[in-house]
């Protein structure tokens, strides 16, 4: 009997030898789709119209301004068509018009997590979007993978464990004190204005790490994180952490970190059961640092109803509840399962930096309704921490 047990148990060869095969199937993969890869891909393009709406000017001036030469004549096609602006082109406008969105110096960096206690919930989806959304609106936005699966890095087009050394990714920051910056591991995308710090599954090593070290009494390391982003935060508005989906060492250096937290929850009985018990232990931890002087200060709790279909009764039975439970916290605009946001991340993209639909153009429509609603709502808390944008909320009737 014991003889049988060993033959169907895996052993570390066994698992091994898997781990190499799937390595070396991941690289023809790599090696196969250099177009996908974060290298050789392009920031996405603009119509005149949609660039002027963007900036917040007319597209009437835009051509005014690049005939009188404060801007640069775009490209055109043999046919005189514009090919359209880039979003670096974008924030020239925007330097031109005096239309930046930026936070004020003296306002602080806003700093969310996107976080759940359960995997599958859209968090990395949900991180990457609304990092890119921002950027597409102009301000200046670090993106930190901190989840060791590294699905944010992998929509950025890298394949972690063959594209990325640990080097590259918080771990040596976490366990080396004597780094006093993240500035080495900051890598900017092909959305300009957006830097990502990426990750590996070299930085789950780090969870046991840094929970050896503050079982020694080394609690100051959960304000590493802290330190690291305070480090680096005066060049940015909007810096968003993607957190592993657990309450462990490097979910609590986020929740220390961060000063609003988004909480990505699907409509399904599993999900909203998790939650709860996320809420609970969140709770109960906020109250741990607290008494250990650490106090974790939340300018805005905001739930995201994810992967949303109302097709199915149950999940708008638990729509309604998740409203009358959560009230103004929760998002007005469902974040809806689209087949768009699927075909995306199969090209280790997103919807934002597709140039034309996957499915069809009233779906991809939809979705970047869903999407742009979503975002948008957390754009106005973002801006609501900053006194300087007070008067421009109330003009633009959001305060």
């Amino acid at each position: 009997m014991a003889t049988a047990i060993s033959r169907v148990r895996p052993d570390q060869s066994r698992v091994s030898a898997l781990a190499e095969r799937c390595s070396s199937i991941l690289e023809r993969l790599r090696d196969g789709a250099q177009s996908r890869r974060a290298d050789d891909r392009r920031q996405p393009t603009f119509t005149i119209g949609r660039a002027a709406d963007l900036v917040g000017r007319t597209p009437a001036a835009i051509r005014e301004a690049e005939k009188d030469g404060r801007l640069p004549e775009v490209d055109r096609t043999e046919s005189n068509r514009r090919v359209g602006y880039t979003l670096a082109q974008l924030n020239d406008m925007r330097g031109v018009f005096g239309t930046r969105p930026w936070r004020a110096a003296d306002d602080p960096c806003a700093i969310l997590a996107v976080q759940n206690f359960k995997g599958g919930v859209g968090k990395s989806t949900l991180s990457v979007h609304l990092a890119q959304y921002l950027a597409i609106k102009g301000y200046r936005v670090l993106l930190i993978d901190c989840d060791s699966q590294a699905s944010a890095s992998t929509l950025f087009g890298y394949i972690p464990d063959l594209d990325l050394e640990e080097g590259d990714t918080l771990y040596p920051f976490l366990r080396q004190d004597e780094l006093t910056s993240l500035e080495y591991a900051i890598r900017p995308t092909h959305f300009d204005g957006l830097d990502l710090i990426p990750a590996n599954l070299r930085l789950f090593q780090s969870e046991y790490e840094l929970a050896a070290r503050m079982a020694r009494g080394q609690g100051a390391l959960l304000d590493r994180l802290q330190q690291g982003i305070a480090s680096v935060a005066g060049r940015y508005d909007v810096v968003v952490i993607d957190p592993p989906p657990a309450l462990g060492a490097i979910s609590l250096s986020v929740l220390r970190a961060a000063n609003a937290l988004v909480v990505p929850v699907p409509p399904t009985v599993m999900d909203f059961s998790s939650t709860a018990a996320f809420l609970a232990m969140l709770d109960e931890t906020m109250q741990v640092l607290l008494e250990h002087g650490m106090n974790t200060e939340l300018n805005f709790l905001r739930f995201v109803a994810s992967k949303v279909d109302e097709n199915k009764s149950m999940q708008r039975e638990l729509m309604g509840l998740m409203g009358q439970l959560y009230g103004n916290a929760l998002v007005r605009t469902p974040l809806k399962d689209s087949a768009e946001i699927d075909n995306a991340s199969a090209r280790l993209m997103t919807v934002y930096e597709l140039e034309g639909p996957t499915t069809s153009r009233s779906v991809r429509e939809r979705c970047l309704t869903y999407l742009d609603g979503v975002n948008s709502e957390i754009e106005v808390d973002i801006r609501s921490m900053w006194p300087s944008h007070d008067s421009r909320l109330r003009r633009e009737g959001l305060a």
